[in-house]
């Protein structure tokens, strides 16, 4: 088979000639750009989640590259790979003879709370619990594990009541990396399968070292391709360590398919596809000299006292309260610039890159940054973050009648369907939690404007 079986396949298809009756309804006809190559699961194109052709080689060919026990695509981001994991993750608990909570009667997850907020919702359509993670540090953009913590935590539980999976987040929206390797280790010692969100960190596979989460032991993790890959939105991967649990393996295409939508982006696909033909065919060193030109640029900016943070090499993640600029008015100065950031808030401003922003991108941020008249220091710090009372699960806020109310008037209710904040951030309070003074004060720190609530009962 090719090295990019799904893109020949389709080619030959749009050169056919073949008379499209079957969807999408579009025909081919080229209304925005893609549409001939944009096709459904007709003979010969196999099929997403029961792949036995031209998917399940090209999904072999991603394997090999990230040297994976087995890899699978997701063309709905890695938000349906959370999904997944934490479904396979249910299985296996399950087939181990693990039980659920004596106290609640659902099994449970031990996570960082620092978690995007599909972890939230996926635990509601599965029932689970979430437990957080001990933390050295906790910010409202990190939260990194204390690995002696968790060692004693997991050492301390009910063997047959052990958390069906431990959760990270590496790396996370500024840029940090957890020590993957030893979580990794804490996790096996305790027979507990570790879980990672790197949906930040696909390329980390194909730096001089690899810090890929598979390559560092974790049992499953997911990638979104179209974060630090060139791939289209939406494109993800499913990866399972050789290691892990057979049932990982063996049901990960039934997990997918449960949440997955039945009619899959072949353009997302195809995306996909092309990456591998990238990778082996030197786009990876492309990655490597990049990265070294991004620490260059980073290096430059420090040396002239901008403060950024992150172990990351393809993010530069600004503190520019130290410049006398929040987050917010550092982006609108870099857009000023034709500059546009991935994210600002009151503190950070951070900029994702790729190879294909190339050394003039890089040039026009130094020289923008370097622009900027040094103000008087801002002293103000982000209030700290509460703990909030949990008054119900995940399952039962997320599924109740509720109402839209501003920040300011949420005192005392229970969040619903809501998870603040997104991108994979500390929340402020997740689903289920009780609202209190410290959440209302962060609320209005952060520009937090209405909340979902439980809806009271009447009278």
């Amino acid at each position: 088979m090719s090295g990019t079986p799904i893109i020949d396949f389709i080619r030959r298809y749009k050169e056919s000639g073949t008379v499209r009756a079957h969807m999408p309804a579009h025909k081919g006809a080229a209304y925005i750009g893609p549409e001939a190559l944009d096709i459904t699961e007709i003979a010969g194109a196999d099929e997403l989640y029961g792949a036995e052709g031209i998917i399940k080689a090209s999904e072999e060919n991603a394997a090999a590259l990230f040297e994976t026990g087995r890899t699978l695509y997701s063309c709905e981001g890695s938000s349906l790979s959370i999904r997944a994991m934490l479904y396979l993750a249910l299985l296996e608990a399950k087939r181990a003879g693990r039980e659920a909570s004596a106290e609640t009667g659902r099994f449970r997850v031990l996570a960082g709370r620092n978690a995007h907020k599909t972890l939230m919702t996926a635990a509601a359509l599965l029932d689970l619990d979430i437990s957080w993670l001990p933390a050295e540090e906790s910010s409202l953009l990190r939260c990194k594990t204390d690995i002696r913590a968790l060692d004693e935590l997991l050492a301390g539980e009910n063997e047959r009541e052990k958390p069906i999976a431990v959760y990270i987040t590496s790396p996370d929206y500024l840029g940090n990396i957890e020590n993957i390797r030893s979580v990794a280790a804490v996790c096996h010692w305790h027979g507990v399968p570790l879980l990672v969100d790197n949906a930040h960190g696909t390329y980390l596979k194909f730096l001089e070292m690899s810090m890929h989460p598979i390559d560092l032991g974790a049992d499953m993790c997911c990638d979104s391709a179209h974060k630090t890959l060139p791939c289209l939105t939406g494109a993800a991967y499913l990866h399972i360590h050789r290691a892990a649990p057979s049932v990982f393996a063996e049901q990960a295409e039934a997990a997918l398919a449960l949440f997955a939508s039945t009619s899959p982006s072949y353009l997302i696909m195809q995306s996909l596809d092309n990456a591998n033909a990238l990778l082996t065919g030197g786009y990876a060193e492309k990655i490597r000299e990049y990265a070294a030109s991004v620490r260059e640029t980073s290096e430059r900016l420090s040396a002239k006292d901008w403060r950024l943070i992150g172990d990351e090499p393809l993010k530069l993640s600004f503190m520019p309260k130290e410049a006398g600029y929040t987050g917010a008015e550092f982006a609108a100065e870099l857009r000023l610039q034709g500059i546009e950031p991935e994210f600002a808030d009151p503190d950070f401003c951070v900029l994702m890159l790729s190879p294909e922003n190339g050394k003039t991108d890089l040039k026009a941020i130094e020289n923008a940054v370097l622009s900027l008249e040094k103000r008087p220091p801002i002293s103000e710090k982000p209030p700290s973050l509460p703990a909030p009372d949990r008054a119900v699960s995940f399952r039962e806020a997320i599924l109740s009648p509720q109402d839209r109310v501003p920040a300011e008037k949420a005192l005392g209710r229970v969040l619903g369907f809501g998870h603040i904040a997104c991108p994979p951030a500390v929340p402020i309070v997740t689903a289920g939690e009780r609202i209190g003074e410290a959440a209302v004060e962060c609320f209005r720190y952060y520009g937090v404007g209405e909340l979902s609530v439980l809806r009271e009962p009447r009278g």
